[in-house]
């Protein structure tokens, strides 16, 4: 699939919309400024890419010193594999005939392939699949407050690295976190234990891999990790600005947008509905800052349309036509629900690239 449109050198004022946009040096210097930091702390930095799904932001990560990539999902990893990575790790349960028989292929194919599992289950699925084939890294997900999946102590992540170590066709890998945010002391607390744990069963743990953009700058706070994962920092979001994370100066990605419809004076109607902005909350009460628009709400969404309250505002207001600029509240979200994503510098469009990794959620 080629995208002729809009091309290289076409102002932003003309690209058509709904389209998210990338702001090239806010981008390089996110790279750079979370890879700095993690060097500076003597962490292996692995960013996860299913916040852009391209190959040409993923190889600018791993030029900045990235160890390698973080997929979620299985059909991901095969496109990367595919653009040639070669160190992946794939952080979810991998279950069934179909997928497993996909995953023998890929870890023949990547050099450096890992997974992960928290029930024995899971790995008893992957134990028959590779009976007979390359060994298979696994690492055990553990649960350190996030509460979605994992292990819930940490005598269950040594009793299960126990099982993987002891299984044909596996290799114990280490242990992985993705923690609720202002989690580093129990982070740090479980990993402490589970290592203890590993030590005394004779069972080497090379990886102990935390997670999580919210809590980039505080990884240094879990001495027991030896790598991070995080997403969301390379374009960062609504989401990350309020957390402190980052500031409106460190947003990278946009959403374009054009007023529609104004059929009331305190309404505007954007091109920009569910297909285009994410439906994720993520605490606030609408769906998206418009930037520039101070007391501007975006206050629902319908697949084509954006309604915005504009009974706040204070300054002029935006007219039928106008090109508005929208910060999502999570970033991660928007490059799924895209074809191509198009790069600016000034305003000016530099690139467009199709997404190498759209619609890759099995």
């Amino acid at each position: 699939m080629t995208f002729p449109w809009p091309a290289p050198g076409t102002p932003l004022s003309e690209v058509p919309t709904p389209m998210p946009v990338i702001d090239e040096d806010r981008l390089a210097a996110n790279i750079a400024r979370a890879q700095d930091y993690m060097t500076t702390n003597g962490l292996a930095f692995r960013p996860h890419i299913k916040t852009h799904k391209l190959a040409s932001v993923a190889r600018a990560q791993l030029a900045a010193g990235a160890v390698g990539i973080n997929c979620q999902k299985l059909t991901e990893a095969e496109a990367f594999a595919d653009a040639g990575f070669d160190d992946i790790l794939i952080t979810y349960n991998i279950l069934g005939a179909a997928r497993l028989a996909r995953l023998r292929t890929l870890n023949e194919k990547v050099p450096r392939l890992t997974v992960c599992a928290d029930s024995a289950e899971t790995i008893a699925g992957y134990a028959q699949a590779f009976a007979d084939a390359k060994p298979l890294a696994v690492m055990v997900e553990c649960d350190t407050g996030g509460g979605r999946a994992g292990v819930q102590t940490a005598q269950a992540a040594a009793d299960l690295a126990a099982q993987i170590a002891a299984a044909p066709g596996l290799r114990f890998a280490g242990l992985l976190t993705y923690p609720a945010a202002g989690g580093a002391e129990a982070v740090e607390a479980f990993l402490s234990e589970a290592m203890a744990l590993l030590a005394a069963k004779g069972i080497d743990c090379p990886v102990r891999s935390n997670g999580g953009s919210p809590d980039l700058w505080k990884a240094h706070q879990v001495p027991a990790a030896t790598e991070h994962r995080a997403g969301t920092y390379v374009y960062n979001d609504r989401a990350m600005v309020r957390a402190g994370e980052c500031g409106p100066q460190d947003l990278a990605m946009h959403v374009l947008a054009t007023v529609v419809s104004r059929p009331t004076p305190t309404r505007a109607v954007l091109d920009a509905g569910s297909k285009a902005l994410t439906s994720d909350l993520l605490g606030f009460a609408d769906f998206g800052e418009i930037e520039g628009l101070a007391g501007a709400r975006i206050t629902s969404l319908s697949e084509e349309h954006a309604v915005v309250d504009l009974s706040a505002c204070t300054g002029p207001l935006p007219q039928i036509g106008q090109q508005v600029r929208v910060v999502p509240n999570h970033t991660c979200v928007v490059s799924n629900l895209f074809d191509r994503m198009v790069f600016h510098r000034d305003g000016v469009v530099t690139r467009v690239e199709p997404l190498l990794a759209r619609g890759t959620v099995w």
